[in-house]
This record gives structure tokens, sequence and C-alpha cells, in this order.
């Protein structure tokens, strides 16, 4: 017989991560800065109970299911010449195009948001130069990467935390030179 007095009931695994998903979701939306980002979570991944959880995606508007949500997984970005770039916190899609004929490319995927755990990225360049800055836990593949005059400049990790994303990048390079580094944090 149930006297009342059981306490809360305990918070799942799953329902903590939907948690931080949904704050990394506002985060890179710009629904907050950075600091608020990292008291949410802290709350999120500390907190036993649902008050404290909801405490934590305080003023967050509900999810909405849509059926077609997770479609939109591939991202073109063309240029003739100048520059493309992303940096900041901004959502990889599942599959990323670059072309670029005479610019330069400059991806920072430290602070994105990478819900899949594989990202391929298409690179088509010309004459310009690209630099790429994957997460600190990724895995970098480049065995689908035609380079051209000038090999990528890449230096794996000795040690990578499991559960990192896995970077494939393909695709051609002309003259330029590919750099990828792993980010500091």
């Amino acid at each position: 017989m149930a006297t009342g007095t059981d306490g809360p009931t305990p918070i799942s695994e799953a329902d903590r991560d939907t948690a931080v998903r949904r704050l990394q979701e506002a985060y890179a939306d710009g629904q907050f800065g950075f600091e608020e980002l990292d008291e949410r979570l802290q709350r999120a991944l500390t907190t036993t109970t649902p008050d404290g959880l909801a405490e934590a995606l305080t003023g967050l508007p509900e999810p909405v299911a849509h059926p077609d949500a997770r479609s939109a997984t591939t991202l073109t970005g063309d240029a003739l010449g100048g520059r493309i770039r992303r940096r900041g916190a901004w959502r990889v899609p599942r599959v990323l195009t670059v072309a670029s004929a005479l610019g330069r490319v400059r991806l920072d995927l430290s602070r994105a948001v990478i819900e899949h755990p594989v990202v391929d990225i298409q690179l088509l360049l010309g004459t310009g130069g690209a630099g790429i800055t994957v997460p600190r836990n990724a895995v970098v593949d480049l065995t689908a990467l035609h380079a051209g005059l000038k090999q990528p400049r890449y230096r794996a990790r000795r040690t990578v935390r499991p559960g990192g994303p896995v970077i494939r990048i393909s695709g051609g390079m002309g003259t330029g030179r590919l750099r990828i580094r792993h980010s500091l944090w």
C-alpha cells in the first residue's frame, strides 16, 4: 500500500538527454548566450528531479514534432569568389557541400550543434584554401578527398574520447590547401 511519501520520481537519462539537446538547440538558435547555456546545462546535468529539469528549460518553447523536421539534413554553400564562413553556434547538417572557385572557406565546428554521429563535408574547391576546425573529440576521415597540388595539413589526435562525431571530408581541391585542426576545448 502506497503512503504517498515515496518522494519525487527520478528522471531518466533519456529525459536528461532530451533536455540537453533542447538547450543546445536554443543556444544555436540564439535564444541565450554561452554563459547562460553553461549554467542551464550544469543544472540539467546535476538535477535529480523533474522539477529541477523543468527549471533548466524555463522560458524555452515546447518542442513541436514535425514529420519532416529531420529531412533538412543537407546544406550547400557556393561562392565564385569571396569567403564562405560558418562559425559560432550553428546547426551542422548531415551533409554539407561547399563549392568555391576562387574564395576561401572557413568552417568552425567547435561550438556548432552536431546532431548526427557522422557528418559528410564535400569540398569542391578551385584555387582557394579551406580551414576546418573540428570538435576536440571528433574523428576525421580524409580517404575520399582528392587533393590537387597541395596535400591537406592534418594531424590526428593521439587519443580521442569515444562518442565524438565522425567528420568525413570528400570532394576535390585544385591548387588550394586544406588545413584541419581540432578545437582546444
